[in-house]
């Protein structure tokens, strides 16, 4: 019973000295450590809440003070996405700011030939690539995170 006793006392002792430790140093995320970063974000849903968010997501990114001036950010679009680049949506302005702030617009040029979409349809300061899945696969290879929020 001894045993038991003494043996609960140095469990209760350990866990609470755990516990003061993390209350005496709070979390506060990963460190940057590195001289760059790069984010490639994916967006193949034409769903409006869906397409804000995804913005939300980069505009709060590239305010996150650890990546400040380190962080490089493509937004890949194909599929039913391309509703964020046509002229008769809604996300101009926003896109724009993503852009001045440095962000890469791309769109699938497959999507388009499939869906018999015009260029002109879109917002003249998007850039294309041959396909949005091989965007994705080199980038990953060449390092960037992927996000698919």
């Amino acid at each position: 019973m001894k045993r038991i006793a003494i043996l609960l006392t140095l469990f209760a002792f350990v866990f609470l000295s755990t516990a003061r430790t993390q209350e005496t140093s709070p979390f506060t995320g990963a460190k940057a450590t590195l001289n760059s970063y790069k984010a490639l974000y994916v967006l193949n849903n034409g769903d409006e809440k869906k397409i804000n968010g995804t913005l939300k997501n980069i505009r709060n990114v590239l305010e996150d003070p650890r990546l400040k001036g380190k962080l490089q950010v493509e937004l890949i679009v194909f599929g039913d996405g391309v509703k964020v680049y046509e002229k008769t949506g809604a996300f101009e302005a926003k896109l724009k700011d993503l852009q001045q702030k440095g962000v890469i617009l791309a769109m699938c040029e497959n999507t388009l030939r499939e869906r018999k979409i015009d260029k002109s349809a879109l917002f003249p300061f998007i850039s294309y690539v041959p396909s949005g899945n091989g965007e994705i696969i080199i980038r990953h290879h060449e390092g960037w995170a992927i996000v698919h929020p």
